[in-house]
């Protein structure tokens, strides 16, 4: 395919804005990269937060965990069955934490702290999950969100709300059945066999600004934040999304089935009584693009993979300041240089 009117466009929002330096994509199918571009200051090695992007990594972490036979973990038990203390949240699944139907609220918190009001006893229990700081373990963050039930809580499985304590919760309770730290799984699942350069999880949330786009300068690795805490470039953020095209391999490794795949996709936001949003695990359903799941994260990197092409890709941005309207590269990319993708795509035949 010819993607240079791709690739003007991303030039063109580039030229458009003051906000963002450099931005960067990469293509890829079943077998490989097919296109890749950098713009501004960007480079191939550029290393960015992912902020929300980290979501479907994640979820792919804890599905290779499920189909690990050596460890005793399912996302449809509830978590009490593998941590050693209970609470108001013990009775809640993984699968509903990673599909945000949990009934935890959600990233409700993360807007709210700073408020002149200030956060609740019981909210400022919940914000350790959004620190780097050496003083927070990450076990221990997540008994205190298990037993620390928020306001505005729902039955689970009765309402959508996105992000939040429900994904931490999720990535201690891996980390505990697999006696492994989050990091540990994901190199084991992800990294190594899918030879990834650089991709960890931190926390980076008290201070994003501070990440110099070296792994070294990442905070919080002890307490990474589950749901948007990843870094990466692009190299390795394009094999792992080869592995939902290609059938779960990364190379001669398959590190997922086709059915944890798919289940990925399944819609399970969309179906509650409550604020019924189309969302699987990890991936939004762009209903208006049928076959398109879509990642974005807060500081504007997106990643997709249209299933009915069998393509998928990866944006990256790395402006971290409040300057920044962090809004416009996922809206560029979703709305403009998604249906641009497919229309070279299938212009070229495919």
């Amino acid at each position: 395919p010819d993607f240079s009117d791709v690739d003007a466009s991303f030039q063109a929002f580039i030229d458009g804005t003051s906000d963002f330096e450099g931005i960067s994509y990469v293509l890829v199918d079943a077998e490989g990269v097919i296109h890749q571009k950098t713009f501004g200051d960007h480079t191939e090695d550029t290393v960015v937060l992912l902020a929300s992007t980290s979501k479907v990594p994640a979820v792919m972490t804890l599905m290779a965990l499920q189909e690990d036979t050596e460890v005793t973990f399912s996302i449809g038990e509830p978590v009490s069955t593998y941590l050693p203390y209970d609470g108001p949240y013990a009775d809640r699944t993984v699968e509903q934490m990673i599909s945000n139907t949990s009934g935890i609220p959600g990233l409700r918190l993360l807007a709210e702290y700073g408020s002149p009001a200030g956060p609740s006893i019981e909210d400022f229990n919940h914000l350790c999950q959004y620190s780097g700081q050496p003083i927070f373990e990450f076990e221990s963050c997540g008994q205190t969100l298990v037993q620390n039930e928020l306001p505005t809580s729902r039955p689970a499985g009765s309402a959508y709300d996105y992000g939040g304590s429900q994904w931490q919760i999720a990535g201690v309770t891996a980390s505990v059945a697999a006696n492994a730290t989050w990091n540990q799984l994901v190199d084991r699942y992800l990294g190594t066999p899918c030879g990834l350069e650089v991709f960890t999880f931190g926390n980076p949330w008290e201070s994003p600004t501070s990440f110099t786009g070296s792994v070294e300068s990442l905070a919080g690795t002890t307490n990474p934040n589950i749901e948007g805490g990843a870094i990466t470039n692009m190299a390795d953020y394009a094999k792992l999304l080869q592995v939902h095209l290609n059938g779960g391999f990364c190379e001669d490794t398959q590190v997922l089935s086709e059915a944890s795949i798919a289940s990925m996709q399944v819609d399970r936001g969309g179906v509650v009584a409550t604020n019924a949003t189309p969302y699987g695990m990890g991936w939004w359903i762009q209903t208006s693009n049928p076959g398109v799941l879509t990642d974005p994260g807060a500081f504007g990197a997106v990643s997709f993979i249209d299933v009915n092409r069998g393509i998928g890709g990866y944006m990256a941005i790395d402006e971290y300041g409040d300057q920044a309207d962090s809004g416009a590269p996922p809206a560029f990319f979703i709305d403009q240089a998604i249906p641009a993708i497919q229309s070279a795509w299938d212009a070229a035949g495919n």
